[in-house]
């Protein structure tokens, strides 16, 4: 069996000593805590992480509770119908004014009763612009 020894060639009686903060009559010199450029930049994005959270949540939650600015259409301008079973705006749009392109009178009969979807349901009201009216 072999031996392998290790040694270092510093004496143990010449090493370094390491003065603790703890042994009395020594005094250690104070070292200042110092914060990088990089540091304060991170300091600063963790401080102000909150603020950013509150403001991303604002934006998100209260968009849909902003009012349009359009206005509503004057009084008089428009007539009311209910719908019957089985119309559709395409429908109305012909009935109401046969010469006028139905695309142009189903738009403007959505932009006016406010209407995302093509769907009627039966005894619905609708405003109908007057001047499809007065035509007749």
């Amino acid at each position: 069996m072999s031996t392998i020894s290790v040694t270092t060639g510093i004496a143990a009686s010449s090493a370094p000593r390491i003065a603790s903060a703890s042994s009395p009559g020594t005094s250690s010199p104070r070292t200042r805590l110092r914060i990088t450029a990089r540091g304060r930049r991170v300091l600063t994005f963790l401080a102000s992480l909150p603020l950013i959270a509150a403001i991303a949540i604002a934006v998100l939650s209260g968009g849909s509770a902003l009012a349009s600015h359009e206005s509503g259409a004057p009084a008089g301008t428009f007539t009311n119908i209910s719908v019957m079973p089985g119309d559709s705006l395409w429908s109305i749009a012909t009935t109401i004014a046969p010469d006028a392109d139905p695309r142009d009178v189903v738009a403007e009969i959505s932009r006016l009763n406010n209407l995302h979807t093509d769907a009627l349901s039966a005894g619905q009201t609708l405003a109908i612009p007057s001047s499809y009216f007065d035509a007749e």
